[in-house]
């Protein structure tokens, strides 16, 4: 079933969205060589918390084996849904943070991929393109048109530069819950799948690879990686359906805002 959202409703989303927004910059000025995972975590939760925000992240999942943790930190192969830890970032890898807030039984879900430190141009081309393909999605994401003219924007720019698409894993719709129908697939065929309607909501989430396109997942139950440990990007948006145009909820311009400070932070607006 899928619900189209009023304005007022909307209004809710995009506050949950922003608060996502700004936990995302406000980890974004921590990412460094050392950092351990978990402690990206803290400041996250914290931040949440004094916004008055709950970690969507933290619980999710089947009784017995839910996530533990308020962000998904995903390094280098890991593709998705990484568990924050002891571990150490390190000079040239690429991180992945994805995070989800429930605001006044509203949600907001969106992820970027930072570099640490200083990263190969064949590790910023990957980040860049990934981006790329995030907005050219969006783009599509327009009344009238359908689920595949998202997905097929995202999947040819992509593989015109020569990354995988991963297959198993799709953005969604957005709500009172954080994953709704529909599923937003990130290759398909122009015109094809659900028509797309105002007042629509949807997280896009281009999931992108060096390599093939094929994943696995790791013994605790949640992080995903490349089959073959190629790296991957992940960057992801929510929006709201419209008449010519959709409207991106949720915003990067709080980590533009680290540029002048940090290396290599990736921006469109």
């Amino acid at each position: 079933m899928i619900y189209l959202k009023s304005e007022s409703e909307i209004d809710k989303m995009r506050e949950s969205a922003l608060i996502v927004s700004r936990t995302l910059a406000e980890v974004g000025k921590h990412i460094e060589p050392g950092v351990q995972t978990g402690e990206l975590d803290r400041i996250a939760e914290e931040y949440i918390a004094k916004e008055k925000g709950r970690p969507a992240f933290k619980g999710y999942g089947p009784k017995g084996s839910e996530f533990p943790a308020t962000l998904c930190i995903s390094v280098n192969e890991e593709v998705v849904h990484g568990i924050p830890g002891k571990r150490e970032l390190k000079e040239g890898d690429i991180v992945s943070v994805d995070c989800g807030v429930e605001k006044n039984g509203y949600f907001g879900d969106h992820a970027y991929t930072f570099a640490v430190g200083e990263c190969s141009d064949e590790k910023l081309n990957l980040l860049r393109t990934t981006l790329e393909s995030l907005y050219k999605g969006i783009e599509q994401a327009v009344h009238g048109n359908r689920i595949g003219d998202i997905a097929n924007a995202v999947q040819t720019h992509c593989e015109d530069s020569g990354y995988g698409v991963v297959r198993e894993l799709v953005g969604h719709g957005i709500g009172k819950s954080m994953h709704e129908d529909p599923s937003v697939p990130n290759f398909g065929r122009k015109g094809k799948g659900e028509r797309l309607r105002t007042g629509m909501t949807l997280a896009v989430e281009p999931m992108i690879t060096m390599g093939s396109w094929k994943t696995k997942t790791l013994n605790d139950g949640w992080t995903v990686i490349t089959a073959d440990k190629s790296l991957a990007a992940h960057y992801e948006h929510d929006i709201v359906i419209r008449e010519g145009k959709a409207e991106i909820l949720s915003t990067f311009d709080y980590i533009a805002e680290l540029s002048d400070k940090k290396e290599n932070i990736l921006y469109y607006g």
